[in-house]
């Protein structure tokens, strides 16, 4: 998603999130919790999603570059286990629409970044499951930054395969 930015020697102005336009054009949903993380470079996070509860995810970026991800994890949907990921940065103002039933990820390009979100529901951890970012079934092209490994969590350290992950129906 692009949004109109309006822009002059001052700055810019954009308007991140209109309800009547999002419904519309998107999805029809209500968001309950905003997040705001940040990272620095070389940190990769996810790929996460809720197996219950799951969350619609209204993602960008206000400072920094990362590598965004979603990973389709509906059993009988035609593009279950393929990915689509996008560059999100402060300078592109792209946004992305990460639906449930999705996991969830991003890695970290420039020296730091800080990301934003819109959730539809709760975080839960109690049903917050992980998938490997380099998982060979889904097959990701991550541009790692000189080609190292990524910073990873020990949640995500741990993450299962697509093959023997919990997914929706």
């Amino acid at each position: 998603m692009e949004p109109q930015v309006f822009g002059d020697h001052r700055g810019f102005f954009m308007e991140t999130f209109r309800d009547t336009l999002f419904r519309e054009q998107v999805a029809e949903v209500f968001f309950v919790q905003d997040n705001h993380s940040r990272s620095s470079q070389g940190i990769l996070r996810g790929l996460h999603y809720q197996i219950c509860r799951p969350q619609g995810k209204l993602v960008r970026v206000i400072a920094g570059e990362v590598f965004d991800v979603a990973v389709d994890l509906r059993r009988q949907s035609p593009t279950f286990g393929q990915w689509v990921g996008e560059i999100l940065s402060l300078e592109n103002k792209k946004m992305m629409w990460v639906p449930p039933g999705f996991a969830h990820g991003f890695y970290v390009i420039s020296p730091e970044a800080e990301f934003v979100y819109k959730c539809t529901d709760y975080y839960a951890p109690e049903y917050e499951r992980s998938i490997r970012w380099d998982d060979p079934d889904i097959n990701i092209q991550w541009p790692l930054v000189s080609g190292r490994q990524p910073l990873l969590s020990e949640k995500d350290e741990t993450g299962g395969s697509l093959k023997d992950a919990e997914v929706f129906k």
